[in-house]
């Protein structure tokens, strides 16, 4: 073995160990000498003891060592090169403007939560950006797990996420014909087969790479097969199965099924039809018919396109491209719709729409605006690395999209939270007006008449000094003198030097409104609100100072009640 060829594979032993911990892994260096010079594969077995023994030299070398080695060796190796910040999506394969076509394929047990944005704002953002087709495709074919309502709930969330932008609404349940004609061209083919197998036995003979007995019947016995799964066969009696190598290595991939029998009534077609695709039949002929360029889905998926793959063969259709992403693991969410439906039916939660739930009726009630949701599934972006999100993080990036599409919309407001009357002795009379955005001066102003008596928050005025400086936001600097509070000045330069903080207020007043705002934990704050906000509308996003953003979700007479969004 030359000298360049040692020199290669200790440069990235030693870069290997310096990067984990001082213990170097021989699978990751065969991949970076082949990369650097393709012309070694050939030479691998060769290679081997040599790569063994240096990465055991090595190994026992001590991290200093190993690193004053690699700086002597290699020294551009440990050059920190500069991260590019990728904006937006990585460009697609094959993708051509005006011409790609891509699909969500949720299963209508609920309406859409928390992951169902995170894979619609993906294709949506490549619909976007490559000007072409999305579909949100039901899949229904499953009778048995079937939430009626959710046909509508799914239509009403994924337009709301997209704006729009879903280019049709495609049920599976009504394209039960096509499958079966597709269905009976493979069995014709002899690419699938009936069968009628005990399913234990099926699946003992294909455990052992051994095809079972159905496997050769004639092509008239199967079509007779299946001619009777629509009248004759039980439940689990037959099944079509698409051929496949029994000895494939993944024993998922071997014989698997695509159609079965099954008579629980169907939501929507009731008892007119009882042979069932499943996913993946109906997956690739939608694919098929739909014209998908591309699959954007979890890399839990991966072996159904492997599956897809045969029916596509079979059938002499042309593949979409398949690009996947990591699994992401939404920790102290629940988002199973089955488990929430469960909760709901105990009363547990309201609805879909409770505050407290990770599902799209309930954060859009809460104030979350669709490209929010689309903006971080952009910013997650496209990796097969799995990903544990806690729910912290998760609304943290979430709550710093909607706070850039909301605030500069979202008028300010002052709400006193569990309020305390105080009298400011000395402070003069005044008519105050304070705008109703800081950066927007054209938004207009509220007003308010001051005297001497306020309404301050507990919180502001428990934590109150004798002889401290405080101001009343936009308003006057006062100091507390024993039990009393009085005037000092107005001028806010003054507070800058002398005082402690500053604190939101209302006039004592009759024409205050009574405020409720449901919190994330469906706790209730109660206080009062200025009277400016008599004149918002039901749905308004508003910021009520100090608080955080809400949005108006009720009207009843002097009272309004909101939901809290976020800070």
């Amino acid at each position: 073995m030359d000298s360049e060829v040692n020199l290669l594979i200790k440069k990235w032993t030693l870069h290997n160990a310096v990067n984990f911990g001082g213990n170097a892994n021989p699978g990751a260096i065969i991949g970076k000498l082949i990369a650097e010079k393709p012309e070694l594969k050939k030479q691998l077995k060769e290679l081997q003891p040599l790569i063994q023994k240096t990465v055991h030299e090595v190994n026992s070398m001590a991290n200093d060592e190993q690193f004053a080695e690699l700086k002597k060796i290699a020294p551009e190796l440990l050059e920190e090169k500069p991260k590019e910040k990728r904006e937006g999506l990585r460009p697609l394969v094959d993708a051509e403007k005006g011409k790609i076509v891509v699909r969500v394929e949720p299963s209508p047990s609920g309406p859409l939560h928390i992951g169902h944005a995170y894979a619609i704002g993906i294709n949506y953002g490549y619909k976007k950006m490559y000007d072409g087709k999305l579909y949100v495709r039901i899949s229904d074919t499953n009778p048995e797990n079937i939430y009626a309502p959710a046909y509508e709930l799914i239509e009403k969330d994924a337009n709301w996420l997209t704006e729009k932008g879903v280019t049709d609404f495609v049920i599976q349940s009504d394209r039960l014909e096509k499958y079966y004609k597709v269905a009976e061209k493979l069995i014709s083919d002899c690419t699938a087969y009936v069968c009628t197998c005990n399913p234990d036995e099926f699946h003992s003979l294909i455990n052992k790479k051994q095809a079972c007995p159905c496997r050769d019947i004639s092509q008239k016995e199967n079509l007779l097969r299946w001619a009777k799964m629509f009248s004759d066969f039980s439940p689990g009696e037959a099944v079509v199965r698409i051929k496949t190598d029994v000895e494939h290595s993944n024993p998922a991939m071997r014989d698997w099924p695509a159609l079965r029998i099954n008579d629980h009534v169907h939501p929507r077609t009731k008892d007119k039809f009882r042979v069932w695709p499943l996913m993946n039949l109906a997956v690739a002929v939608d694919d098929h018919d739909l014209g998908m360029t591309h699959v954007i889905n979890g890399k839990d998926h991966a072996d159904n396109a492997k599956r897809q793959k045969y029916i596509f063969d079979y059938m002499g259709w042309k593949r979409p491209q398949y690009i996947n992403w990591g699994r992401i693991n939404f920790q102290g969410f629940e988002v199973s719709c089955t488990k929430t439906k469960e909760r709901i039916q105990q009363g547990e939660f309201d609805g879909w729409d409770d505050i407290r739930l990770p599902f799209l009726p309930a954060l859009r009630r809460r104030g979350y605006q669709p490209g929010a949701f689309v903006k971080l599934a952009i910013d997650i972006g496209l990796s097969l690395t799995d990903k544990t999100v806690s729910m912290e993080e998760f609304f943290k990036n979430l709550n710093a999209n909607n706070k850039d599409i909301i605030d500069p919309s979202s008028s300010r407001f002052f709400f006193i939270d569990d309020p305390v009357e105080i009298e400011i002795a000395g402070i003069p009379e005044r008519d105050l007006e304070l705008k109703k955005h800081p950066d927007f001066p054209k938004r207009g102003k509220r007003k308010f008449h001051t005297k001497n008596r306020f309404y301050i928050q507990r919180e502001d005025w428990a934590s109150i000094k004798n002889n401290e400086m405080y101001r009343l936001m936009d308003c006057a600097n006062f100091i507390r003198r024993n039990k009393a509070y009085v005037f000092d000045s107005i001028e806010y330069e003054k507070y800058k030097t002398f005082g402690d903080f500053i604190m939101h207020w209302l006039p004592v007043s009759d024409d205050l409104v009574n405020v409720e705002v449901l919190m994330p934990d469906k706790t209730v704050r109660k206080g009062l609100g200025e009277p400016e906000l008599k004149h918002i509308n039901k749905g308004d996003i508003v910021q009520l100072e100090r608080f955080g953003f809400c949005r108006l979700d009720k009207i009843e007479g002097n009272k309004l009640t909101f939901w809290f969004a976020h800070r």
